[in-house]
This record gives structure tokens, C-alpha cells and sequence, in this order.
């Protein structure tokens, strides 16, 4: 309950209270009465009314502060081009409400005066203070400030600030008890109703209020607790009714917030003494445009809070520093804060010079309390995540202690830890980590795609490495186009660093450009966290890791030379060439997936297969991405914004990092380097090979759910657009392209290989793309720049194209493992190596050997060579993708890279991956004769017949469907055609499949590619002109496994055809090759299926025949009988008389049919006739003679 009182005329009192009660409510609208208020059951009044000031009001700003600076503005105005005059609140807050003045200001008790009243100019503003507004009604005041006065302006303002400094002399908790806080009678004063109260009067004030209370206790001790009991009856108490018999309305309808407070009271506080120390953080945002941060935390504890240093320009600061709150006052029993302990709350910010201080993230950390400050126990600094918002924007290495003070000197707490400054302590030993003395071994190769700063390009970099305190600096690039390698490029120095992994700060790589007139700003930077990887033994790592093979050679006597001339002879040459038909690079990249049946006999000649990787060749682990000898560190720049946490890339560093530990001892000899023996650090011409196989499963780009695919190659300025060689309507499309381009590396070192979709009318998508790093691979000592392959051959389509023999390649890189050269014997099949013999027959035994292999010598070097963990011959699948969707996979590309510098001499000759191309053939189908068909109509005579003729056409050219002429009337299953079917095809040999093309609706553009087995099929019809036809059987030729055909109808039986459900071995076991025979004349049976069951329906016998486009030419033939009728000529078959079509031929349709069938029928009906005609004559003529009889008309 609130009492409220007006100030009029000088006098307190309750007179001036306009639409106010005496006693009130919070809003002072309710009014409310003592006598009103009563307990609810189980409770008592425990006391009477007392007054009880709003304890919110007792918390000013410099609550917890030993330091504050009391603000207040001055404000003027003027209409637009007037003097500027006192305005109508001269001072006020920031907010614009209305404020004491300076003069009126007084200094809190236990608070002094530093300064003067004073304008602040450390703001936006002019110099004498003033910032200008303008306002736009209806708002009565300035949304913006600007600091240049305009004639237009008709506000402004200027901060009045004093600093104040808390007294040093210290209040105990009992006397702090005791002050008096506020006004004495605690009163609440207000300028106006409704406006904000506060605890001391002021001159301004009109109105005053002050709050009573009156105490509940249980009044039941036993039972259930009385809160429960509180609970329900805060709204209403339904049981008691008034006298007129009317329910109470309820307390929170009638005094709205005004219900029962439930608080607990404590009879004192507890002083604790509070220790936080602050090492470092790490990975924090870069919130300025230099790409860095100037970072310092407020650190808050309860009410307490202070604030560490700034550390200019870094992400990753040090602050190393110890804050100390000596009084924290903690209400409550000891052992729950022990157990709970309130959390110590770090805020970030960045330091800005002109504006606000913008957040860096916030950070908890909970403090280890010590109830007895003697405890030996020390706490662990610790990393804790700081959040952004709901993202992690870093991590802050922190620990804190929360110790009772027992004693009020403190003299049994902790040693204050050693200064660094006048007000800055040091995290103390024991807890800050423990260090060592480190080597850090830095190969700073050099810069790649450095993007432009201020408009102008990046030419004279140098690198900055700050790790662990140190700073070092590299050698200066004179000219980064010509070559962007560092001239110096090992750096050395030793750092103190933690001991433990967690504690060890990261390393900051920063390039700076040096410009004309001295500048030197930051064009990038790069922090690594991760510092595992690049420890190392000094005394067990070989200089190996450093080196690549491939370099070395660079750098070795270059008296290569390869003799790749074909002396073969012209036989062999021939056979290579019949060879080429059934064996090319596919038939070595299918029996390498498993794919056995396209890949011919292959594998039967004992040829190498290939490595396939499921993925990048970066990331196969046995290859440690290709970074062994430096590895690639994105570097950022720019301010980090809110969608996306990181800065943008604006180049890379190339470089290897080598941390190892030191003795502490100065006598004992430093351990030798890592960096030893480098290769040249110059541009290396070279010539890159792309071999871009096939890709999988391509995002579709079409209507159709298809695309239209082509490979575009990008290498340093040069691009290749192969739009002309697009492959129609696919999303697995079989490219088979290889492109051969010069380059400079490292100038040209990113290969880009996109995959777009072809479209006419509109603009090329873009399907995704993969980048490959090339220096990587050419400086890689796994020998990435050209894979090793399983055997040395001097021809064929597994012909070396290294530019360096087996021998070399194993003797340079004996020389750069430090062991011995490889010693071979004579006879060139024994080789010593590394402390090993090896033989040519331990590798080569229960192997084919074929003619395209090398001298023994060079074989066993290989052998030798692929134990080395080099990199096999391989195809590397590399995942496409969109930079609209980065994250997400847009298809698969099957291909590899070779390398070679120009500088070794020349490679071997390039493999030949060209798609399959098709053989076109001719299959000449003659049908001679039919047998055993089943006669499945009958003729009006009764006669079972069939009017027979075949049909036949090859799977996937429905389109070609040829027939023969009909035999009519065939009475006993056997009919006679001698007709010829001509089908032209495309095949592929090695993969025993053949190619159809055709366009799959009659809109589309390009016609779609398909591979169906060479099978023919032949169906055996009977002939109906005014119905459907009927079919009567079929068959089905595989022509690749064709069975057998019988030589007389007799031996020819169903169970010629293999069952579809049984072996395969014994299909193949009898079957044979069209294409290998060439051709094959006999019987085959016809069948149909009803209910699961094959029946023999006819059997057919037909002459097949397989000819090439030339034979066809030279040996042609027509379809049926036409002309040219040769090879052979087919006659017009020997047929029956009775083998003719009843419509066309009525003349042989009554002698074969009607008098064949009706002979007796018709001679009985003419000798009917006939002796009815003559009884009708006679019978006609008897009465005439009768009556001649009788009367004689004659005598």
C-alpha cells in the first residue's frame, strides 16, 4: 500500500492530489484501505505497518563502481537561422528527460569530486561540444545528431560530465547495515505524477509517496507448509461471503500486481574475496576494415565488475591478467554458494576511437570457492566457448577463484601476483601454464591469388609471423607476378610455449604490401589454431619431407633420355592393330571397376589394371593431401559480418611449419634443421595433361530431368571451352576428352575443370566445378605429378609416358632418403636396394608375359618403385559443385592429371581415352522354310490351316521391323519363304554391345545414345485380313552366344534353347559368336509361354550372316527378294498349289477348296436335277397322253 502526498504552496500534504488517493495502489489509481487487508487462511499478521522504501530505487547507476562520471546535457534551440536560446528543459538526460542541473548536482556520501563540470569532445561533435538535431513532428525532439551546424538546425546539445572517485576508506557490512539509505521517512519523490521516482528530494519535486507493509507468518506449524496453503488464496478466499452475502471479489482483479510477496531474509552477508584470471582468447571477429579487432573484456560478478586491458589489432589477444574484486558481499548459506556459485560473466567488446565499443561475444566461466582460504587447491584455466547470438564467435581461456575471508585484513589470503604495470597483475605461477623452450621452423614458400587492396594490386609482399609473443619478419617479394616464391625461405626463432597442447596460442601470419611513400598496410591475414600436426622429432625426421622427387630431378644432371620409337615389324604392327579393335584404355578402366564383360580379353593378356579412387586424390590418407612438403593457408581480410562469421579469402600462403622442443642447457648443440635441402624456387614451365574421363550422376539442368554436358578447363588465363563435343540428353555422360596446356608454375597453379549444360536458345548453366591444385602435385614427394603404373612398357596402350626411366626415378630418390643407390645385377633381374634383394621373379611369377613389356631392368626398378608408397597409375573422382550451393554435391568427375616440367625433356606419348566408336555391320537374316507350326485356324471347309509369314527385328531398333510374305493356307505347318532381312547396326567390339541413337520425342533436338545387347528376335505370325493377326511363337538370338542350330527339323527341339532360369555355364559351355563365325545356317524352334509353360510352336530355318560396312560393299544384297538379289539369290518359293489367298484367286478357290471339298455333293445335287426334271416332264406330259389314249383322236 502506497501513501501519497502533494507539494503546494511549500507543504506536504494530501490537498493537491488531483485523481490521487491518500492510499493507493502502485498506480495510485486503486484506493485502498488498511482495515481492507486481510490474511488468508493459515496465515497471521505477524507485525504491524511499516514503512518499506522501494529497494530498487537504492541501486543507482554507480552501484558497484569505485570510479563514475556524472553526466547531464545542456540544451538549446532556435528557429532555423535565429540565436541559439535556453530551451524549455535546459538540461536533461540522454534520453531527453528532464534533469538536475550541475549546480544542483551533489556529491553522494563516501564519493569526492575529481574535476570540474566540463564538456566531453571525445563524441561526434564540434569543438566547443555542441551536437545539432532537427525535429520532424510530431516528435517533439531530435531523432539524430549530427556535429556540423547547418542553418536548418533548430536543437542542440552538449555533454556536461564529472568524474567522481569512491573514498577510499573502507565500510563494514554492519555499518553499512546501518546507514540510512534514502530519505529517512523513506519517501519517493517525483517531479510530476506519472513521472520517474527517486530516493532523494530534489527542489523540482511536486509529488512523494512512500510504501507500507504489513508482515504474514504461518500460524499453523504443523502440516503441510503454509506457502501451499498461500497459494489460491492470493486471487480470492471463496469460502468467506460478506454480509450482504455477496462473494469477495478477487485480489488481483481489485489491486491488480498488488498480492502477497513471498521473500526471504537473511540475518547477514558473508565478504568473499574474488580472483579472475583473464590469459587469452582466440579466433575472435574481426570487427574492423584492417581485418582485426582491438579487444578487451569487462569482467562482471554480481554487482562488481572491472575490465582488462585492449590489445590492439588482433584476434587472438593475450592479456594475461589478473583482476582482483577484494569485497564481493554474497547473501546466503556458504556451503550452497560452494555448490552453486554465481557465474563470472565476460563481455567482449572491441575498442572503436570514434563510436560505440561494438560486442565481441560473451563468455561464463564459474569460479572455485574456497571456504577456507588455506586450501592448497589451485584453479585450472580452462577454454570456455564465447557466443555470439547463438553462434560461437571464438574462445576465452579464463579461470576464477571465489575465496571467504575469514579475517578482515585478509591477511591469510593469496600472495597478490607479481605487476606488469601500475594497475596490472599477471596471471601467478601455478596457475598460468607452464613453458618451454621451442624451436619454430617456418618454410614460407610463398603467396598465391592475392586479390587487390585499395584498388591497387598486391606486388612487394613480405610475411609477418607473430606466434607466443615473437614476431619475425620474411624477405621481401620484389615482383609477385613474375614470382610470387620468397626469395629467403626459412624462417627461425624461439618462443616460450606452454607445455600442455590446450594452452599453446595460435600462430598469426599477417602480409603486409610495401607501397610507395612508406605504406604498409595488412593485405591479409591467417590464424592457425591447430598446432599438433607440425610438431616433430629434429633428431628421427629425415630431410625427405621437405623434398619432392620430381624437383629434385629438376635440380639433378639431366642427361634424360627416353628412345619411345616404334621398330617394330610390320607384323607385329598388323596385329597391334586387330589388337586395338578388341583392347584399347577402356578395356583397362572397366577391369579395373570389376566390369569383366567390357572388357574383352583383357585381363587374359595379362595387362596391368589401374588404381580408382572414391574420392579426391587430396584426400586419400596415405597421401596426407598432398601437403608433405607445404601446405596452403587461406588468407582473410575485412570485417566479419553478421550472415557470415568468416571475413572473405583474399589469397593463400604456401608454407610448412616445424615446431620441436630446445634444451634449456646452452651447451648442448642445437638439433639440426628440417628446411635443408630446397628445391629452386622459381617459375617452371610445364605440360599439363587433363584427362577427363566420364562423370556420375550430374545434377539435370533440362525439363526432361537431363542435361546436356561439356567439360570447360580453365588454367591461368588460357580456358577451353569444349561446348563443340557435348554429349545430348544424359546425366551420366562418357566424355573421354584430353587436353594438353602449358603453364607456369606457380603463376598457373589453380586448374579449374567446370561442367556446364549446353543450351541453344538461352544462356549455359554452370553444373559445378572442381579445383585442382598443381603445385601440390608437382612438389608432393608421393609423386602425384604422374602416377606409377603397374608395369614398364615400351608400347601398347600401357606405354610409359614418364620422362624419367624406373632406375632414375629409384636412384633420385634413394639420393634424397640418404640410403645407398640402387646396385642391379647384370642380367638386370636382381636388384639391392635399402639393404633388400629383390628379384624379378618374385614380382613377375604366375604373370603373362606379352611383347609390350621393357628390358628386365627397367621392370624390377618399377617393382621396386611401387613399394615405395608412391602414387599408382589412378583415376580420382572428384566431387562437382556450385557456388550457389557450395556445400552441396552437383555430380562426380572421373579423371587425372599429369605433370611434367618441360625442363626433364619430353613425355611419352599421351594415352589415347577417346569413347568407343562403333563398327557399323550388316545382319543378313534369310528365311528359308517353316515346319511344326501350329495351325491355328479354320478354313470353311473345316480344315485346320494358318496363313503363316516371320517377323523379325533387333532389340532397340523396334523402328526396322522387317516381314516376310505370307504362305497361305499352309495345311500341315510348313510354309516356304525364301526371303532375306537386312539389318544395319552399330556395334562396339569390347564392350560386345550395340549403339543406338534416335531421338526420343519429335521435338527434341539431339538424339540420345543408347547400349542394348546384339540379340535378334524372329516371330513366327498368322494372317488375318479382317482381324487382329495371331501370334504364333517366337525366338531369340543372342548373337554374341548364339545356340547352336540344328541340321534337320527332326533333331530340332525346344530343348535346344537353354532355360532362361538355369546356369549360365551351361549356356556358354555350347554357344558361339556371329561375329566370330560370320555366318551359320539350320533349324532353331519357336516357342510360346502359356501359364508358365514353353510349348514348341514351329521351327524355322534361317541362314545368318554378319558382314562389315566394306563386305557389304563389296558382296551387296537386298532386302526380300529385291534387287540386287545375289550373295546368295533367293528364288520365289516352291509352294503348293493350294497356297493362295481366296479372295484374289476365285478360279483356285473352287477347285481347291469348294469342288476338292464338295465333289459327291455337287455331282448328287445335278443328278437330283436331273430326275426331278424328268418327273416333272413326265408328270407334266402323262394326263395329255392319257387322255390321247383314250379318246384317239387320230383313228
Amino acid at each position: 500500500m502506497y501513501e501519497n502526498q502533494a507539494l503546494v504552496f511549500g507543504k506536504w500534504g494530501t490537498t493537491g492530489l488531483v485523481g490521487r488517493h491518500k492510499t493507493s495502489d502502485v498506480t495510485g489509481k486503486i484506493k485502498l484501505k488498511r482495515e481492507s487487508f486481510m490474511p488468508p487462511k493459515g496465515w497471521e499478521w505477524e507485525e504491524d505497518w511499516f514503512v518499506d522504501p522501494e529497494r530498487s530505487l537504492l541501486t543507482e547507476a554507480d552501484a558497484g563502481h569505485t570510479e563514475f562520471t556524472d553526466e547531464v546535457f545542456q540544451n538549446e534551440t532556435r528557429y532555423p537561422g535565429g540565436e541559439w536560446k535556453p530551451a524549455e528543459e535546459p538540461y536533461t538526460d540522454v534520453n531527453g528527460e528532464k534533469a538536475q542541473s550541475p549546480s544542483q548536482i551533489e556529491c553522494p556520501p563516501g564519493w569526492k569530486w575529481e574535476e570540474a563540470w566540463s564538456f566531453d569532445i571525445n563524441r561526434a561533435v564540434d569543438e566547443n561540444g555542441w551536437e545539432y538535431g532537427i525535429t520532424i513532428p510530431p516528435d517533439s525532439k531530435p531523432k539524430s545528431w549530427v556535429p556540423a551546424e547547418k542553418m536548418y538546425h533548430t536543437h542542440r546539445r552538449k555533454r556536461m560530465v564529472r568524474p567522481r572517485k569512491k573514498e577510499s576508506k573502507a565500510i563494514t557490512p554492519s555499518e553499512k547495515m546501518a546507514a540510512p539509505l534514502g530519505d529517512p521517512e523513506g519517501w519517493e519523490y517525483s517531479s510530476l505524477i506519472g513521472w520517474k521516482f527517486h530516493r532523494m528530494q530534489r527542489s523540482t519535486d511536486t509529488f512523494r509517496r512512500r510504501r507500507w507493509r504489513k508482515k504474514m507468518a504461518p500460524s499453523d506449524r504443523l502440516g503441510a507448509a503454509a506457502i501451499f496453503k498461500l497459494e489460491g488464496a492470493l486471487g480470492t478466499d471463496i469460502s468467506d461471503v460478506d454480509e450482504k452475502g455477496k462473494s469477495k471479489d478477487s485480489a488481483t482483479t481489485m489491486f491488480g500486481a498488488n498480492t502477497p510477496t513471498v521473500s526471504c531474509n537473511f540475518d547477514k552477508p558473508f565478504v568473499y574475496h574474488l580472483r579472475v584470471y583473464v590469459y587469452q582468447a582466440r579466433n575472435l571477429l574481426a570487427l574492423d576494415k584492417d581485418s582485426f579487432s582491438d579487444p578487451y573484456a569487462h569482467v562482471s560478478f554480481l554487482h562488481l565488475s572491472k575490465t582488462t586491458e585492449t590489445i590492439p589489432a588482433t584476434l587472438n589477444p593475450t592479456w594475461d591478467q589478473t583482476l582482483i574484486f577484494n569485497t564481493v558481499e554474497i547473501y546466503g548459506d556458504p556451503q550452497a554458494v560452494a555448490q552453486n556459485p554465481p557465474n563470472v560473466v565476460f563481455e567482449l567488446f572491441d575498442k572503436d576511437q570514434v563510436g560505440k565499443d561494438e560486442p565481441l561475444g560473451r563468455s561464463v566461466c564459474p569460479p572455485l570457492v574456497k571456504l577456507n582460504p588455506e586450501t592448497g587447491v589451485s584453479p585450472r584455466l580452462l577454454w570456455y566457448p564465447i557466443m555470439h547470438g547463438d553462434k560461437k564467435s571464438g574462445d576465452l581461456l579464463v579461470a576464477a577463484e571465489l575465496i571467504m575471508k575469514d579475517k578482515p585484513d585478509g591477511s591469510n589470503l593469496p600472495i597478490v601476483p607479481p605487476k606488469r604495470a601500475a594497475k596490472l597483475y599477471m596471471v601467478p605461477q601455478g596457475i598460468r601454464p607452464v613453458v618451454q623452450l621451442t624451436g619454430i621452423e617456418i618454410l614460407t614458400w610463398g603467396l598465391r591469388n592475392m586479390k587487390n587492396f585499395q584498388l591497387a594490386a598486391v606486388s612487394s609482399p613480405s610475411l609477418i609471423v607473430e606466434f607466443g609473443g615473437e614476431v619475425v619478419q620474411s624477405a621481401v617479394i620484389k615482383n609477385i607476378r613474375k614470382n610470387p616464391n620468397f626469395p629467403g625461405s626459412v624462417l627461425f626463432f624461439k618462443v616460450l610455449l606452454p607445455k600442455e597442447e590446450m594452452y599453446t596460442p595460435p600462430i598469426v601470419i599477417k602480409v603486409i604490401d610495401h607501397r610507395p611513400f612508406g605504406r604498409k598496410p595488412i593485405v591479409g591475414q591467417c590464424t592457425i589454431d591447430s598446432l599438433e600436426v607440425f610438431r616433430c622429432d629434429p633428431y628421427t625426421t629425415r630431410a625427405e619431407v621437405a623434398m619432392s622427387s620430381k624437383v629434385a630431378l629438376m635440380a639433378a644432371p639431366r642427361d634424360v633420355a627416353i628412345d619411345m620409337e616404334d621398330r617394330r615389324p610390320l607384323l607385329e604392327t598388323q596385329q597391334a592393330e586387330r589388337e586395338k579393335e578388341t583392347v584399347d584404355w577402356w578395356s583397362k578402366f572397366y577391369s579395373s571397376l570389376g566390369e569383366h564383360e567390357k572388357c574383352g580379353p583383357y585381363l587374359q593378356k595379362g595387362y596391368d589394371t589401374l588404381k580408382i579412387f572414391r574420392t579426391e586424390l587430396e584426400n586419400v590418407p596415405e597421401y596426407k593431401g598432398l601437403t608433405d612438403f607445404c601446405d596452403t593457408f587461406k588468407l582473410y581480410r575485412g570485417k566479419s559480418g553478421e550472415d557470415d562469421e568468416d571475413p572473405s579469402v583474399v589469397g593463400e600462403f604456401k608454407g610448412l611449419f616445424k615446431i620441436y622442443p630446445l634444451s634449456d642447457d646452452p651447451g648442448v648443440p642445437a638439433p639440426p634443421r628440417q628446411f635443408r635441402e630446397l628445391p629452386d624456387s622459381g617459375p617452371q614451365e610445364c605440360i599439363v595433361r587433363i584427362y577427363i574421363i566420364r562423370a556420375i550422376d550430374l545434377q539435370p539442368k533440362d525439363n526432361n530431368g537431363l542435361c546436356d554436358p561439356y567439360i570447360k578447363i580453365a588454367l591461368g588465363k588460357k580456358v577451353v571451352e569444349d561446348r563443340d563435343h557435348y554429349i545430348p540428353n544424359t546425366v551420366n555422360p562418357v566424355f573421354g576428352r584430353m587436353f594438353e596446356l602449358t603453364c607456369f608454375i606457380p603463376q598457373e597453379k589453380d586448374l579449374k575443370i567446370s561442367v556446364y549444360d549446353y543450351d541453344l536458345m538461352s544462356r549455359d548453366e554452370k553444373v559445378g566445378e572442381t579445383v585442382i591444385d598443381l603445385e601440390n602435385r608437382l612438389l608432393s614427394r608421393f609423386g602425384s605429378y604422374c602416377g606409377i603404373p603397374q608395369t614398364y612398357c615400351t608400347s601398347g596402350i600401357n606405354q610409359w609416358r614418364d620422362q624419367m626411366k624406373p632406375s632414375q626415378i629409384l636412384q633420385n630418390l634413394s639420393r634424397l632418403r640418404g640410403i645407398p643407390p640402387p646396385v642391379p645385377a647384370e642380367n638386370g633381374k636382381t636388384l639391392s636396394h635399402a639393404g633388400r634383394e629383390y628379384t624379378l621373379d618374385e614380382f613377375e611369377a604366375n604373370k603373362e608375359i606379352h611383347q609390350h613389356l621393357g628390358p628386365p631392368n627397367e621392370r624390377l626398378a618399377l617393382h621396386v618403385l611401387r613399394t615405395q608408397g608412391l602414387v599408382p597409375e589412378h583415376v580420382e573422382s572428384r566431387t562437382l559443385y556450385s557456388s550457389f550451393q557450395p556445400t552441396l554435391s552437383q555430380g562426380i568427375l572421373q579423371m587425372w592429371v599429369d605433370i611434367f616440367p618441360k625442363s626433364l625433356g619430353l613425355p611419352g606419348p599421351p594415352l589415347d581415352i577417346t569413347p568407343r566408336k562403333p563398327k557399323k555391320f550388316f545382319l543378313r537374316v534369310i528365311i528359308w522354310n517353316t515346319t511344326e507350326v501350329i495351325l491355328d485356324e479354320t478354313s470353311i471347309t473345316g480344315e485346320d490351316m494358318s496363313d503363316i509369314y516371320v517377323k523379325g527385328w533387333m532389340p532397340g531398333m523396334e523402328e526396322n521391323k522387317q516381314k516376310t510374305d505370307v504362305h497361305f493356307r499352309s495345311l500341315d505347318g510348313d510354309g516356304n519363304f525364301n526371303w532375306r532381312f537386312v539389318y544395319p547396326f552399330e556395334y562396339l567390339p569390347a564392350e560386345q554391345l550395340c549403339l543406338v541413337s534416335r531421338k526420343e520425342h519429335f521435338w527434341s533436338l539431339d538424339k540420345s545414345e543408347f547400349r542394348t545387347p546384339a540379340k535378334l528376335i524372329i516371330q513366327i505370325w498368322d494372317n488375318d485380313k479382317f482381324s487382329l493377326d495371331d501370334y504364333l511363337g517366337t525366338l531369340e538370338l543372342d548373337l554374341n552366344k548364339l545356340t547352336p542350330p540344328a541340321k534337320t527339323p527332326q533333331k530340332c527341339l525346344l530343348e535346344r534353347i537353354t532355360d532362361i532360369k538355369g546356369p549360365a555355364s551351361h549356356k556358354s559351355s555350347q554357344d558361339t559368336s556371329l561375329f566370330t563365325q560370320k555366318s551359320v545356317r539350320g533349324w532353331w524352334p519357336c516357342m510360346s509361354e502359356v501359364d508358365g509353360k514353353r510349348t514348341l510352336t514351329g521351327k524355322v530355318e534361317m541362314t545368318l550372316e554378319i558382314v562389315t560396312e566394306k563386305e557389304a560393299e563389296e558382296r551387296p544384297a537386298g532386302k526380300g527378294r529385291d534387287e540386287p538379289n545375289m550373295n546368295p539369290k533367293l528364288d520365289p518359293p516352291n509352294r503348293p498349289e493350294t497356297s493362295f489367298f481366296w479372295f484374289t484367286n476365285p478360279c483356285k478357290t473352287m477347285k481347291f477348296i469348294v469342288w476338292r471339298r464338295f465333289k459327291w455333293v455337287f455331282i448328287g445335287i445335278i443328278i437330283l436335277i436331273l430326275v426331278l426334271l424328268f418327273l416333272g416332264i413326265l408328270f407334266y406330259s402323262l394326263p395329255n397322253y392319257i387322255s390321247m389314249k383314250i379318246v384317239k383322236p387320230f383313228q
